[in-house]
C-alpha cells in the first residue's frame, strides 16, 4: 500500500464523534490514574498510622480524618441507655449484630461511640443480650469513620429516630440526630484484647491500585480505537474518492 494512492476525506459525523469521545475516554483514563494514586496514598497512610503507638484521645487533634486508622485510648463510663445494635452483620456464615455503646468521656457530657464487637442473632430473631459494665473503664481501639451504604431505602434523621435500638447501618451524624449531647465525629473499633467486648475481628482495609490501572488502560485503549476508526473511515483510494459524488 502506497501512501500516495490514498487521500483523507473529511466527514462531519465521524469528526464530531472524534472530538467528543477521545477527550471523554482520555479524561476517564486520567481520572482512574488519579484514583490509583489516591489508593497508593491511602495504603501508605494506613501503614504509617498503624505503626504509631497508642495515644490518649485527650492529647490528639479532634479532626477525624487526621485520626482515622490510629489506635487511641479513651476513658469514661459505658452507657447502657444509649446502646444500639447494627443488624445483618455476618461472621462465619452466621448472622448477628454489632454492639455499639456510647462512652461518656471524663468531661461528663461528650460521648464517644464504641463498637464492642459481634454477637449472634438469638433464635427468636430479637435483640441479643449485651451486658454493659458499671463504673469507669478505659477503652482502646482504632478510629473509624462509618459511611452510609450506597443504597439507602429508609434513611435520614427521622428514620434513625424510628429505628429504636435496631439499626440497619449507622453514621455518627445519624446518631447525633437522636440525642441531645455532643458526640465525637468517629467511633472506636474496640481492640480484641480489650475487656468488656464481644467477638472482634475487624478486617484491615487494604487499598489496591491494580483495578484502577486496568481501567485506565481500558479507557486509553478506547480513545486509541476511536482515532483508528476515524482514520479508517476518512481514508479512501484516490480513484474511488474522485469518482464519489
Amino acid at each position: 500500500m502506497r501512501p500516495g494512492n490514498y487521500r483523507f476525506r473529511f466527514r462531519l459525523v465521524p469528526t464530531l464523534m472524534l472530538f467528543i469521545l477521545v477527550p471523554l475516554f482520555t479524561s476517564l483514563g486520567f481520572w482512574q490514574l488519579d484514583r490509583a494514586q489516591f489508593k497508593r496514598d491511602l495504603a501508605a497512610t494506613i501503614e504509617q498510622r498503624s505503626r504509631l503507638p497508642v495515644a490518649s484521645l485527650e492529647t490528639l487533634s479532634a479532626d477525624p480524618h487526621e485520626l482515622q486508622y490510629r489506635t487511641v485510648r479513651a476513658s469514661g463510663e459505658l452507657e447502657a441507655e444509649g446502646q444500639f445494635f447494627i443488624e445483618n452483620r455476618r461472621r462465619g456464615g452466621r448472622t448477628g449484630f454489632h454492639v455499639v455503646t456510647p462512652l461518656r468521656l471524663d468531661d461528663g457530657r461528650t460521648r464517644l461511640l464504641i463498637n464492642r464487637g459481634w454477637v449472634a442473632t438469638p433464635r427468636d430473631g430479637g435483640l441479643p443480650e449485651a451486658e454493659v459494665p458499671d463504673g469507669p473503664v478505659t477503652v482502646t481501639g482504632e478510629v473509624y469513620i462509618p459511611l452510609p451504604p450506597a443504597l439507602q431505602l429508609h434513611s435520614g434523621p427521622e428514620a434513625a429516630r424510628e429505628w429504636g435500638r435496631r439499626w440497619p447501618y449507622m453514621t455518627v451524624d445519624l446518631f447525633r440526630a437522636t440525642v441531645d449531647y455532643p458526640v465525637m465525629p468517629f467511633l472506636l473499633l474496640q481492640q480484641p484484647d480489650d475487656p468488656h467486648g464481644f467477638v472482634r475481628e475487624w478486617p484491615r482495609e487494604q487499598p489496591s491500585d491494580g483495578m484502577h490501572i486496568g481501567y485506565a488502560v481500558q479507557w486509553f485503549a478506547f480513545a486509541l480505537i476511536v482515532i483508528l476508526i476515524y482514520l479508517r473511515l476518512g481514508l479512501s483510494r484516490r480513484g474511488a474518492a474522485e469518482a464519489a459524488p
